[in-house]
């Protein structure tokens, strides 16, 4: 096929077809090149400054797009990671169980290093024994779990707080806490009369929890794991 013959074809498809022109970015960009060429440095072809403005902003609609997609399939991935975590946690038929399964395996479904369970007693102070029952439980005495969550803070602590260990950590996690660097406080109200509890998940990575993170999900675990307390509790 001769060069002119080529170019008549092209031509042809071109006029039948503009939207595959139109379409390619690369192609589009190439003929304005051209044809700002063509007019001379002296002239501005505000068209093609629109074009590249325009691009831009699809650029970053674009990435925009992509991040929206990402953070609702990490939702999702989280949903789907509570609901089993809660399925996992209603199992066991005895307390001993249910304390045991929650620093096992329903730990190991929400892919953190540590999970406590700090109930306040009147009894603590008197018994040190009582303070580390196990590795979930603990007992502490009244006015523990707002001082902790309150972390020198003047302000009345949120019921979940997603941060960075503090140096009393040591109470919670024992010797653990040497590496546990990021924590979530859940806070429990286990019914009227009762001294309030903490639910508490560690974790070695300092960034696994921290404050600009959503709560929802772990506002939900620790509605259901107050209501299974109360169970127990009853």
């Amino acid at each position: 096929m001769t060069e002119t013959a080529l170019a008549e074809t092209l031509r042809e498809k071109i006029i039948s077809d503009p939207e595959v022109i139109l379409e390619d970015r690369d192609l589009m960009r190439a003929l304005i090149a051209a044809n700002e060429r063509a007019m001379g440095s002296n002239i501005v072809d505000l068209r093609g400054v629109a074009m590249e403005r325009l691009e831009a902003r699809l650029d970053r609609l674009e990435d925009t797009h992509r991040s929206v997609i990402a953070a609702a399939y990490e939702n999702l991935a989280g949903t789907n990671q509570v609901h089993r975590a809660v399925l996992k946690m209603l199992d066991p038929t005895d307390f001993e169980g249910f304390l045991r399964n929650l620093g096992t395996e329903v730990s190991e479904i929400l892919r953190v290093d540590s999970v406590r369970l700090v109930l306040e007693s009147l009894h603590s102070e008197s018994d040190p024994a009582l303070r580390h029952l196990g590795d979930v439980l603990c007992v502490a005495e009244p006015g523990f779990i707002n001082e902790y969550m309150r972390a020198g803070r003047s302000a009345q602590p949120r019921s979940v707080i997603l941060r960075q260990t503090m140096p009393q950590s040591e109470a919670i996690y024992g010797e653990a806490a040497t590496w546990i660097r990021s924590e979530a406080l859940m806070r429990l109200d286990l019914g009227e009369g009762r001294l309030p509890g903490l639910l508490v998940m560690g974790a070695e990575d300092p960034h696994q929890f921290k404050p600009s993170q959503g709560t929802d999900l772990l506002g939900f675990f620790a509605g259901v794991f107050e209501r299974a307390m109360r169970r127990w509790l009853s």
